[in-house]
């Protein structure tokens, strides 16, 4: 949007608009990368206080522009469109930084936070394997995905970086070949636009991704059982005392009938990591999620039956109710636990 306004749109209004105004933005390039690779693969997904250092370079830029942002609208669109369109002297001062420094600043920055983001997938892929011995099941589609969108923001930062220098510096090469020509404004223009469309358009391209099907949770098998009851038993020294309420006071509320409930959506309910909650229903309970959660519906369906609503809906309304995408997913469910169909179930309490 700022590429078009200032380059493309040629309208003075959005000229004065694109100009500085966005320059704080940009500086939240890099921290939302790193945030989203860290989110992505990290077991500790919460923000801390120290998190909000990341935000000082916005901080100070928005700080630093002040002089010009403050500025009249009118003045501010006539000195962004002269500087654009006339004299393209982008040697404007703020407080304490030079125009220059920001927009040279901007691209090192972003390039910087696209190694920190690959060193911290890194470092993370070794604690993996150093704590559990293996990897996610989808460690690779995760690191073709992310690495694609770091490299993505390394070509668009070294592009911009490129060309802002040879506007301030027209005297410089690289391999022999003078960087005007390099990064020549139509080429800057073409892969920075080339960029932000990929950018976009490569989303499609990992559709487990887009529609968030995708867990980055590491599934451990027998062969490393000892491995996993290690790591779990300092996790039971910080055992919340209040679980057992907490979790009780949850169940009232009957999240499980609903049909997307997940160990996801029950570890940000609960504000817990799902790790943790795994360890309880496999250790604990001695039973996966998905049993505890078809365990919890088929007692409610029952408690709907014992009701008397059986006689007002039908089977298929019960199960809907109790949170089963299926009436035939409902019937296995409730043979398995009650050793006989839901209509079995029924006539028994009629006949009762």
């Amino acid at each position: 949007m700022v590429y078009f306004g200032l380059h493309y749109s040629k309208i003075e209004f959005w000229e004065g608009i694109c100009f500085v105004h966005f320059l704080p933005l940009s500086f939240l390039l890099g921290p939302a990368l790193f945030f989203y690779v860290k989110n992505t693969v990290s077991e500790d997904k919460r923000l801390h206080r120290y998190d909000l250092l990341h935000m000082i370079p916005a901080v100070f830029v928005g700080l630093a522009t002040l002089p010009f942002t403050t500025l009249p609208l009118a003045t501010k669109t006539a000195m962004a469109h002269e500087i654009v369109n006339i004299t393209e002297d982008y040697h404007l001062n703020f407080q304490w930084v030079t125009f220059e420094q920001i927009l040279v600043g901007r691209s090192i920055h972003l390039m910087l936070y696209c190694l920190a983001s690959i060193i911290y997938f890194s470092w993370n892929k070794r604690y993996l394997l150093n704590k559990y011995g293996s990897l996610p099941s989808n460690h690779r589609l995760i690191q073709k995905w992310i690495f694609s969108l770091i490299f993505l923001q390394m070509v668009i930062a070294g592009n911009n970086l490129g060309h802002m220098l040879t506007i301030y510096s027209h005297n410089y090469a690289i391999l022999g070949i003078p960087s005007h020509i390099i990064f020549s404004e139509e080429r800057f223009f073409a892969i920075c636009g080339g960029g932000f469309f990929v950018q976009n358009f490569i989303l499609f391209l990992f559709p487990k991704i887009l529609y968030g099907n995708v867990s980055y949770e590491v599934e451990l098998s027998e062969s490393n059982i000892l491995q996993e009851i290690k790591t779990s038993l300092p996790k039971r020294t910080v055992f919340p005392r209040e679980f057992d309420k907490d979790l009780e006071n949850y169940l009232n509320t009957h999240p499980f009938v609903k049909k997307d409930f997940s160990l996801s959506q029950m570890s940000f309910d609960l504000k817990m990591p799902e790790r943790f909650l795994s360890t309880y229903f496999n250790k604990d309970l001695e039973k996966t999620f998905g049993e505890w959660k078809n365990d919890l519906r088929i007692e409610y369906a029952c408690q709907l039956i014992d009701e008397g609503n059986a006689k007002k809906i039908t089977i298929e309304a019960i199960s809907t109710d109790a949170g089963f995408v299926s009436r035939s997913k409902f019937i296995d469910a409730f043979k398995v636990r009650k050793g006989v169909t839901p209509s079995v179930y029924i006539k028994e309490k009629a006949g009762a």
